[in-house]
């Protein structure tokens, strides 16, 4: 008896979190394409804030270090001990200022990115406190990561980012050893911005689980059992 009730109850959570995908409407309906897209709202807007990106040591963004072999460990060393006597500070600060500048634009981008989901997997989902998170990355990480990369890269050049590099590169040739062109500075500030992005969704996510609000929250919440 106590398993038949199990097996009802599940079926019943299941129904109740798909039943807003069916249909038309998909991710745009209530329930988890909801709360993807309030945290995503959410967590682009606490990222757009001046200084956010560098403010937060867990996904500052530094400057890529794309040495050959051989010579990744001499390089580090020197960006590693530049770094201290402050002469990159300028540049570190400005590709997270740029980086923010870039979340406060990408709304749009990932509104659209929530709404394509089909949410396939439902249980895998519900399951973990990042599950919609994790879910919107596997599926559309790499179409984010193109779609966010031209605003990263006007806002690197508005910032003056890529003038201050391309000082920097004139007075220190190690720079351009070290990889560290215009292209590659716009590739790796954007992969290391979605990188944060995601950790900050994923974190809005689960506060939505934890405190449901409204209505799409109180559907996740019936969902989860609690």
């Amino acid at each position: 008896m106590i398993a038949q009730r199990r097996t009802f109850l599940a079926g019943l959570t299941a129904f109740a979190v798909t039943m807003p995908f069916a249909g038309s409407a998909g991710a745009k309906g209530l329930g988890l394409g909801s709360i993807l897209g309030r945290a995503s709202d959410s967590a682009l807007d606490q990222l757009a804030q001046p200084g956010a990106f560098y403010g937060d040591e867990a996904i500052r963004i530094g400057l890529p270090l794309i040495g050959g072999a051989g010579t990744g460990g001499a390089l580090s060393s020197i960006m590693g001990g530049l770094s201290k006597t402050g002469l990159l500070d300028g540049l570190v600060r400005t590709i997270n200022d740029a980086a923010g500048v870039a979340a406060g634009e990408a709304k749009p981008i990932f509104r659209g990115a929530i709404d394509d989901l089909s949410f396939s997997d439902v249980p895998g989902i519900v399951s973990r406190n990042d599950g919609a998170t994790q879910y919107l990355r596997d599926s559309a990480g790499d179409e984010l990561q193109d779609k966010l990369r031209p605003l990263v890269d006007t806002a690197l050049g508005d910032m003056g980012a890529y003038d201050q590099m391309d000082k920097l590169g004139a007075k220190h040739s190690f720079l351009g050893l070290a990889g560290i062109s215009r292209d590659g500075l716009g590739g790796s500030v954007t992969k290391q911005g979605l990188n944060g992005i995601f950790s900050y969704i994923g974190n809005e996510e689960g506060k939505l689980r934890a405190n449901p609000i409204g209505k799409a929250g109180g559907l996740l919440k019936g969902a989860l059992g609690n």
